[in-house]
């Protein structure tokens, strides 16, 4: 038997205060939809670390793993 592991998404932070409740960077006001839609426009990870650069590569990696059904805000 094969078991998956899931790793825990530590740098993404739900607070009723920051941002009207949306998950975020652990930190930050960045939220992950504005990360989700930055690569879903085109922009590389580094792209993204230039524009935020007190962000790092896992907070990336995170915000992508990050389901948050019903969050479509980066879609337009």
């Amino acid at each position: 038997m094969i078991e998956a592991t899931v790793e825990p998404l530590d740098r993404i932070a739900f607070d009723p205060t920051v941002m009207g409740g949306k998950p975020c960077i652990r930190g930050t006001r960045v939220t992950v939809s504005t990360v989700v839609g930055l690569v879903a426009t085109g922009h590389l990870t580094t792209e993204i670390l230039a524009l935020y650069p007190y962000l790092a590569e896992e907070d990336v990696r995170q915000a992508l793993r990050c389901d948050v059904p019903g969050d479509e805000s980066f879609r337009s």
